[in-house]
């Protein structure tokens, strides 16, 4: 056998080499899953003569896809183009591509973002006399896309919920929502996978072509799953079964994206002939950093029994670090990052600080800037998000798909053209009356009423469009870019403001050029073609975690949810108190599976780090404009005390303030103050009332939330937890010492 085998550790081997019926791989965090998958790529084509047209490989990220291609081209060598490797949107894409006109759509249909479905959403909404003060758009979308992941249709969702008056008017919502990305030829992120299920089952003939054409499928973090991408992983594997997936039920942290634990829980029960092996030797991290992993997961109930082990040194002990605010601790794992680059023992680009919100970030930004340590924040404001790219993208959609309605109205008066929101509200009556799209309605104009002077202007758009679209049949993405760049002058509106922020748009436009070339090339080295619908799908498929360079030296801030995935040698997990992580929504729900799913998120935490793993937390933390005092998390109380070195904290190295008679005695003595412990009996003391004068349906007032009604009373042993719903502010928790309620 070929000596590539040998470098395997035996479980590894044995999932290599188990190529016939389910298997499910639980791989630990940092156990060479991405390995096995390459290799096992390439024994199924070198040792088992499989096709590699008929092998299909699924990951979630776009960068562990491209890792996965470089590895198996690598491994496999030029036989290895041929295997698909892609996320599951990207594969439904390529399906729904050739085949979604069998649903009724037309081939070249557009992806809409968050952005576009926020505004779809809000349409609807002031079409059906829904205030979208009291029922945010942001929560209807999160309820049609649970009810998408779960596989229901509107009336389906609209049967589910009985009586239920808000659930009855999101169904509602959702079917109009439906029918628009339907008159739009668009589909959401959701029908990518929903629409290519419903395609399977509804059209047999395709099905059983896929099924044909894959039969070895390999799923990558299969614990992310939810029950749509379930079915169609089902669906596809149904004839042969010669199905591989790949998790860590450890490391399941998405159930509010609908992520289904029991996917990987429940494999069994599904494929009772399946097979399972456990890779538990991590190649990442120091043993000390495994051993306080293990010793946090262990306290979870829903999991398979994993125990991560390495043959790494033992490593430095955990780091704890306890400070009296946000501020101190902010300066404190920033002046440690300094530190570790200015001894040399670190670049910036190998540390990265983790936090359970993203507001957590602020502080942390602060502080990198004076102390000009250059860092990232991802998450933040999506490139492909910003007005000047989504004012060009969507006259780049216009051209591609004019169906889209969104794309069309936005363009529409960019640059101004004098079409004012009484000539765009007629057109768009007129093409809801006729059921044309609002880019019919705009090129038989002359036709609708009372449109009057604006008939000349919409004349011309149309006629530029057209242009525009004769031109896409000759001209490159980027060529074409750059002729709506500059018949558009959008650019030269730009240089004429003559602002930094101008300036920096232009910039973004300059990126955005580079990135239609940067496609062309890469379609042109992979001998495919690149075409308008190519790069507009490209793009709607980027995510947060691709923008990730580990070329570039600088420090990551990021959320724990965005981290799954990465590997830094130095780790500094914030924010690791009680009410902060885990949340307090979590703590006073009393629900377990959010517990155990939080405790989750710290052990993906935890296993980021390689060589130093340093957790922070503070005694008071500002929150909401409210000064919380939280407890240690305790997630950090579950690690075993002797993996921990508690240090000390920043304000027991600063120097004494000395007693002085100056005129700046008061002003020292304030600044001292500052420096005592919180929580001391002369400081600080709750007293807690025999009763209140207030009970659980009441109306009270609130010095700074103003008036509210008490939701629930939970008595506690040191004072009164009291959940109040505020007209102004919504749901808050407060201990009554505190809140000082008054009964009105």
């Amino acid at each position: 056998m070929n000596t590539i085998y040998d470098t395997l550790n035996d479980r590894q081997k044995e999932a290599v080499l188990h190529t016939d019926g389910p298997l499910l791989i639980l791989a630990g965090a940092g156990s060479g899953k991405t390995r096995v998958l390459t290799h096992r790529i390439a024994y199924l084509i070198a040792e088992k003569g499989v096709n590699p047209w008929n092998i299909l490989a699924i990951t979630f990220t776009n960068k562990a896809a491209h890792e996965m291609r470089e590895r198996v081209d690598k491994i496999a060598g030029s036989e290895g183009g041929s295997v698909w490797v892609s996320t599951f949107h990207s594969t439904c894409v390529r399906i729904l591509r050739r085949h979604i006109d069998r649903l009724g759509y037309d081939n070249n249909f557009t992806i809409y973002d968050a952005d576009d479905q926020k505004i779809l959403i809000k349409e609807i909404c002031r079409k059906m006399n829904i205030d979208t003060k009291k029922v945010k758009e942001r929560a209807l979308l999160a309820q049609i896309s649970h009810a998408k992941d779960e596989l229901l249709t509107p009336d389906e969702m609209e049967m589910n919920a009985g009586a239920d008056f808000n659930q009855k008017r999101a169904a509602q919502v959702y079917r109009e929502y439906q029918a628009a990305l339907r008159r739009n030829n668009a589909l959401d992120f959701d029908d990518l996978i929903c629409k290519t299920v419903e395609l399977f089952q509804n059209c047999g003939d395709v099905l059983q072509s896929y099924q044909e054409r894959f039969r070895y499928i390999m799923v990558d973090e299969y614990q992310d799953t939810n029950t749509a991408q379930f079915k169609f992983v089902s669906l596809l594997a149904s004839r042969y079964e010669n199905l591989c997936v790949v998790g860590d039920d450890d490391q399941s942290i998405y159930r509010f994206r609908g992520a289904n634990i029991g996917n990987i829980l429940g494999f069994e029960r599904v494929f009772p002939d399946a097979k399972v092996i456990r890779l538990e030797q991590n190649y990442r991290s120091t043993q000390n950093i495994l051993n306080a992993a293990n010793g946090v997961i262990a306290n979870n109930i829903e999991r398979k029994e994993k125990t991560l082990w390495t043959e790494n040194p033992e490593g430095e002990k955990i780091h704890f670090r306890q400070f009296m605010n946000g501020y101190e601790e902010a300066e404190f794992v920033v002046g440690d990052i300094a530190r570790r680059h200015r001894e040399g023992t670190a670049e910036y680009h190998n540390c990265a600080v983790l936090y359970r919100t993203n507001a957590q970030s602020r502080l942390f930004e602060e502080k990198c800037l004076l102390a000009n340590i250059p860092y990232k924040i991802v998450g933040g404001v999506n490139f492909y998000a910003r007005k000047e790219i989504k004012d060009l993208l969507c006259y780049l959609k216009t051209v591609d798909n004019a169906a889209d309605d969104l794309a069309v109205r936005r363009i529409l008066n960019v640059p101004k053209r004098g079409i004012g929101a009484t000539t765009v509200g007629r057109i768009q009556d007129y093409a809801d009356m006729m059921n044309i799209s609002f880019y019919d309605a705009l090129r038989v104009a002359e036709e609708v009423p009372s449109i009057g002077r604006s008939l000349s202007k919409v004349d011309g758009f149309v006629t530029f469009i057209q242009s525009l679209k004769s031109k896409a049949q000759a001209y490159s993405v980027s060529e074409l870019l750059e002729e709506i760049i500059d018949l558009t002058g959008y650019v030269d509106e730009l240089k004429a403001e003559d602002t930094e922020e101008s300036r920096a748009r232009v910039e973004n436009i300059d990126e955005l050029i580079s990135k239609t070339v940067s496609y062309e090339e890469t379609m042109k080295a992979e001998n495919r073609e690149a075409t308008l619908s190519g790069f507009l799908e490209e793009i709607a498929l980027i995510a947060d975690i691709d923008s990730v360079d580990e070329n570039q030296d600088y420090v990551v801030l990021m959320t724990l949810h965005s981290a799954k995935g990465l590997e830094f040698p130095y780790v500094y997990l914030a924010g690791m108190e009680d009410g902060m992580f885990p949340s307090s929504m979590c703590i006073f729900s009393g629900d377990q599976s959010e517990l155990e799913e939080e405790r989750r998120l710290c052990y993906v935490g935890i296993t980021r780090a390689m060589k130093e793993l340093t957790m922070t937390s503070a005694q008071q933390r500002m929150v909401r404009g409210e000064t919380q005092y939280n407890r240690v998390s305790r997630f950090v109380r579950e690690i075993p005390r002797e993996l921990v070195d508690l240090g000390h904290t920043v304000q027991e190295h600063k120097p004494k303030i000395p007693e002085t008679k100056s005129p700046l005695n008061s002003y020292l003595q304030m600044k001292k103050s500052f420096h005592t412990k919180a929580f001391q009996p002369q400081n600080f003391k709750v007293t807690k009332a025999d009763s209140l004068d207030y009970g659980v349906g009441d109306t009270v007032r609130h010095i700074k939330f103003g008036v509210g009604i008490v939701k629930d009373i939970v008595e506690g042993g040191r004072d009164y937890e009291v959940t109040v719903d505020f007209d102004k502010v919504g749901v808050k928790k407060m201990f009554a010492a505190f809140a000082k309620l008054k009964k009105i």
